[in-house]
């Protein structure tokens, strides 16, 4: 076996860079990378969307721009979603900041404090609402929420780690 693979390796490197690129490409698992935002107010509320379809309620989220890091991604998000502008030194990574989830996508997590008060803005379309949760007392929300919030001691999943994503 070891003959063959450094026969492959060989190969492989003799190839043109282009060429290795699109191998590479195509055999290697693809994934797609967004942020998520749990932002709390200092009195313990979760900030929760209604986004269409409407069947549960979910967090602010969203996927990552060529060339923009996540913090700026979460930042940018937020904003569209909420109405809420926080800059990106209000936003502190969670532990664990990226969570792999078995569908291919990565969500990189960041948390924000905000007053309780704090005003949001939707625009209807893409967020039907948004509001803020006693985090002991969530509404009904989406699986994939549900799932991530488990894994910062939150929602339904929060004593379940083997039904996290």
């Amino acid at each position: 076996m070891h003959v063959a693979r450094k026969a492959f390796y060989a190969a492989f490197y003799r190839l043109p860079g282009r060429w290795r690129r699109r191998i590479v490409r195509l055999l290697k698992q693809r994934f797609t990378v967004g942020a998520v935002v749990l932002v709390k107010t200092t009195d313990d509320k979760l900030l929760l969307l209604r986004q269409p379809p409407g069947t549960g309620w979910s967090l602010p989220a969203g996927l990552m721009d060529r060339g923009e890091r996540p913090v700026e991604t979460a930042a940018r998000e937020l904003f569209e979603e909420s109405g809420i502008r926080l800059d990106e030194g209000d936003l502190e990574p969670g532990s664990p900041n990226a969570i792999v989830h078995r569908a291919g996508w990565i969500d990189c997590v960041f948390f924000a404090t905000v007053p309780p008060g704090t005003e949001t803005n939707v625009d209807g379309a893409e967020v039907y609402e948004a509001a803020f949760h006693p985090v002991d007392a969530l509404p009904p929300l989406t699986v994939p929420t549900s799932q991530l919030l488990g894994y910062y001691g939150m929602g339904p999943y929060a004593a379940y780690p083997e039904t996290r994503a």
